[in-house]
């Protein structure tokens, strides 16, 4: 957890960078930091004052005022208990909720949101949408250039929040394909891979959940070339990628979501069922 040390005295963090080019983000943040910079001048308080009111440095609420920092929820909370608005300044919560992830983590999101069907293949890692918190932020520290303290917690904060997806109601019908491998590399080490194994077994239990395992021997497959997403919405619409075909780039246009269609479907037929898959999984995690 990052500190301010600009007053001589450490403070929890008071939110997140604004992501470079995140225009609607921007504007958002803005907004909110003007409404809070309003809300100070009305109580006649400095900006030193005010942030020894609620224990952060001068230089974070002026950096939120100026709608160059999005605040944490905890600092909205903080903020309207201080200023006695009676829940006008934690309201705005609701406004920075999304912003505060990356911009192409939240396009994705609500793709998400929208889908009634979801076709994924994976053969490099677990999918996100399975991952648990613990094994999405040792995953994302092994990524290179590696990620600043800060900007890791936002990218699994995201993570972790588009897994709601598999719970809510009326649920989405989840199609999974893992390759062996990716269930026996242990990311985090031994325990963190257990409690991933583990989670899958739960999540496979959901009734709108399918996991198979394609296992290593299976080598006459079509998933080689890469990962498979396909997302289908009520209206008969869908998207879809491929790492092996189209530039890696998401596709709408019929013709070329049937090839992904076609490719996964011979890889659905070619894994261990369902059931055999969750066999193979508990085996795993006896061995882990």
């Amino acid at each position: 957890m990052s500190v301010d040390e600009v007053d001589g005295t450490g403070a929890e963090d008071a939110g997140w960078e604004v992501e470079p080019g995140d225009e609607s983000g921007a504007a958002v943040v803005a907004a909110v930091g003007r409404q809070m910079k309003l809300w100070r001048e009305s109580k006649g308080l400095s900006a030193v004052e005010f942030g020894a009111l609620i224990g952060y440095g001068e230089d974070l609420i002026r950096k939120i005022e100026r709608g160059a920092r999005i605040p944490r929820p905890e600092y909205l909370d903080k903020a309207d208990e201080a200023m006695g608005a009676s829940g006008l300044i934690s309201a705005m919560k609701r406004d920075v909720e999304e912003v505060r992830y990356p911009k192409q983590v939240r396009s994705l999101a609500k793709l998400e949101a929208r889908a009634v069907e979801f076709s994924l293949y994976s053969n490099s890692n677990i999918h996100g949408l399975l991952q648990t918190e613990e094994f999405a932020r040792a995953l994302l520290r092994t990524w290179r250039p590696a990620y600043g303290s800060e900007e890791l917690e936002r990218y699994v904060a995201a993570r972790v929040q588009r897994t709601g997806v598999l719970e809510k109601g009326p649920g989405p019908e989840f199609s999974f394909i893992q390759e062996e491998a990716t269930l026996k590399r242990p990311i985090g080490g031994r325990m963190v891979l257990r409690r991933q194994l583990e989670r899958l077994l739960e999540v496979g239990d959901l009734p709108n959940v399918e996991i198979q395992v394609m296992p290593t021997e299976h080598a006459d497959h079509p998933g080689t070339a890469g990962l498979i997403e396909i997302l289908k919405f009520g209206d008969g619409t869908g998207v879809g990628r491929s790492d092996g075909d189209f530039n890696g780039r998401p596709v709408s246009d019929l013709k070329r979501l049937r090839i992904l269609d076609l490719r996964y479907g011979i890889i659905r037929s070619k894994a261990l069922t369902p059931v055999e898959s969750r066999d193979f999984i508990e085996q795993l995690l006896g061995e882990t």
